[in-house]
């Protein structure tokens, strides 16, 4: 039983983990990045898809994203998808490839995102401490109910806490770095 809760808190704790990790990821920092763009969403013969499905995407330079569609046919409407999108880049079609050119970061816009970064940071260990709170409770409604004793409740909880400390410490090691990504010039 004890097992079962901490499986699930782990899973959940994972799961936080991943969506902050991919977060990050779509934020903007010194250098171009295809994760700005690759999940975007693209209208191709009336359905949207991915860009990362509809062309190969790279960065030749360190400010500058360069999308080649596989059908030259996309590249109106990939243009009109980065345009509405709000990376807020300008894209550069040179006849069937796409290039954003990444502006530099200024200081000021640098300490925004570090703000906003440090936000995201605090709504995911609050949701790993949450995870942390709903497995105590579900211990704890086993003890009263006399399916695990008070030792048992005991040492689960302390195995949370461990789980929970782990997953603090990684979310904060990917926003430490992340910030360092964002102050680097």
């Amino acid at each position: 039983m004890i097992d079962e809760i901490l499986e699930e808190a782990s899973e959940k704790m994972e799961s936080t983990l991943s969506v902050f990790r991919d977060d990050l990821s779509k934020m903007r920092s010194g250098r171009a990045s295809i994760a700005l763009v690759d999940r975007l969403k693209v209208e191709y013969y009336g359905q949207d898809s991915e860009l990362r499905q509809l062309a190969s995407i790279s960065t030749p330079e360190a400010m500058q994203i360069l999308i080649r569609p596989y059908d030259k046919s996309a590249v109106r409407n990939i243009e009109k998808a980065i345009q509405m999108s709000d990376i807020g880049v300008n894209p550069n079609v040179d006849g069937e490839n796409i290039r954003l050119n990444m502006p530099a970061l200024t200081q000021e816009r640098r300490r925004e995102l570090v703000k906003f970064l440090g936000r995201r940071t605090e709504d995911s260990r609050v949701a790993i401490r949450n995870i942390r709170r709903s497995a105590n409770s579900d211990l704890q409604d086993f003890e009263k109910e006399k399916l695990i004793s008070e030792d048992e409740r005991a040492r689960g909880e302390a195995e949370v806490q461990k789980l929970t400390d782990n997953f603090i410490k990684r979310i904060d090691e990917f926003g430490a770095e992340k910030e360092k990504d964002i102050m680097e010039v």
